[in-house]
């Protein structure tokens, strides 16, 4: 009898390679050379911050500028940077400057990691992203430089400038700012070069790579753009101006915006509207924001930002289509129609799942959190578990006095927001290799 060959499948590659990144980067963050203190970080802490960065989460045990030394910060922008484009298309990167083939293992892969729908021009996307990264994050860098240069020197304003716009891009949120300056970007609330700088970042990061590449092959004209493109483009501005205006209602008299000018306002507001779209960056102390801009806030970061992006949480296009899907049903269409195209309704079945067990995922993980560590209350709990898994990075000050249950709670939060729920479940599921029995239908009551 033959013994049956073990094959990882792509989904299972997929999430046992971030797994692959995440330990061998706790392993060096823990090493004296990574610490300011030149001393052994705690390993949980290390694995913890390892997750965040390779999962571009932002959530850390440790503040990143003061008890990293530049080598563990050079490491965590290196996560940052892999986690953020995905590590297929590092690798496959790496084999086209050698001049090798990407064969069809690596080209489903990158289809998965990427989001592509397809399996052809997969190497001029590949270009595109890392061309594209490097162009937006130097550019970043350059732009912020004009404000970290003169506040921090010419070395460390330069590394500074760098850091933050990889981390912008990236999604990721993590920053080397002094704390006593209010902590991540609070220093520049008002200053509109860092603060648009690192919002457009985020913006463009969160779209998504396949955006970008559909954008230059219609040659910007939104006629010709897929329903992908416009569906994200449009649902995206839609939530940006959206947010800052309610953010803007909101806070306008609360203490932090109240003797704020409506250009000062408007700033504030349209960070506190960008950031939490998976960024976790902030300007405005999450602790600060009144009943209504947290509840916003959590809403954002559960819909985060596009597939095959830098982004996390629901997804935008999933958000669309249970909308429309939504509002197909109350209507009694047969068929979901957007624009002048049909939509499958497995795409419909696919997007609840995903939005019911994340939503599941976040409601278990809020509930152990507040038993484990009775001190922490619910709301700053459901924060900070919405944000693990929807890789978004903010948090209402918590983190490093969680015990180690909760924190081992979050690293797997985060794990399963950057592989992708979607992904994380099939790489789980069995293989079958017969034919789904199909059974009589039936009905129930609902509604």
């Amino acid at each position: 009898m033959k013994k049956r060959k073990f094959k990882l499948s792509v989904w299972q590659t997929l999430a046992i390679g971030y797994l692959i990144v995440i330990l061998f980067g706790s392993a060096l963050l823990c090493m004296p050379f990574s610490t300011a203190d030149g001393e052994f970080t705690d390993y949980l802490g290390a694995l913890f911050t390892s997750a965040s960065a390779t999962c571009v989460t932002g959530l850390t045990p440790y503040h990143t500028g003061t008890h990293f030394s530049l080598a563990g910060q050079i490491i965590i922008l290196i996560l940052i940077q892999l986690g953020g484009i995905g590590f297929m298309t590092f690798v496959t990167s790496i084999l086209m400057l050698f001049r090798r083939g990407i064969g069809l293992g690596n080209r489903q892969l990158l289809m998965a990691s990427s989001g592509s729908g397809k399996l052809a021009g997969l190497s001029t996307l590949v270009k595109r992203i890392v061309l594209g990264s490097a162009i937006f994050e130097i550019l970043g860098a350059f732009v912020l430089s004009f404000r970290f240069v003169p506040d921090f020197g010419w070395g460390r304003g330069i590394f500074y400038s760098v850091f933050h716009s990889v981390s912008a891009f990236c999604n990721a949120g993590f920053d080397l700012m002094p704390a006593a300056g209010g902590g991540s970007l609070s220093a520049y609330a008002l200053d509109p070069v860092v603060s648009v700088t690192v919002c457009l970042l985020i913006i463009v990061g969160g779209l998504g790579f396949c955006v970008w590449s559909d954008v230059i092959d219609s040659r910007f004209r939104f006629k010709k753009f897929q329903l992908n493109t416009k569906i994200v483009l449009t649902v995206t501005g839609i939530l940006i101006t959206a947010a800052t205006a309610l953010f803007m209602l909101f806070e306008w008299n609360m203490p932090y915006f109240g003797e704020r000018n409506f250009g000062q306002k408007l700033l504030l507001a349209f960070f506190d509207a960008v950031t939490p779209r998976t960024a976790g960056f902030y300007t405005t102390a999450p602790q600060s924001l009144s009943d209504s801009s947290y509840l916003l806030t959590v809403v954002l970061m559960f819909i985060g930002g596009s597939s095959g992006s830098t982004a996390g949480g629901l997804k935008v296009g999933t958000f669309s289509v249970i909308i429309m899907g939504m509002i197909g049903v109350f209507r009694g269409k047969r068929d979901l129609n957007i624009g002048k195209k049909r939509v499958e309704y497995s795409l419909v079945y696919q997007s609840l799942a995903i939005f019911a067990a994340l939503l599941m995922i976040i409601t278990a993980s809020t509930i152990a959190i507040c038993a484990i560590d009775v001190q922490v209350g619910s709301k700053d709990a459901l924060y900070e578990c919405v944000s693990a898994v929807c890789t978004v990075g903010l948090s209402m000050g918590i983190t490093a006095g969680l015990s180690a249950v909760s924190k081992i709670i979050l690293i797997l939060l985060m794990y399963a927001g950057r592989v992708g729920i979607l992904t994380l479940a099939l790489a789980l599921a069995k293989r079958r290799s017969y034919n789904e029995i199909r059974y009589p239908v039936d009905t129930f009551l609902i509604g």
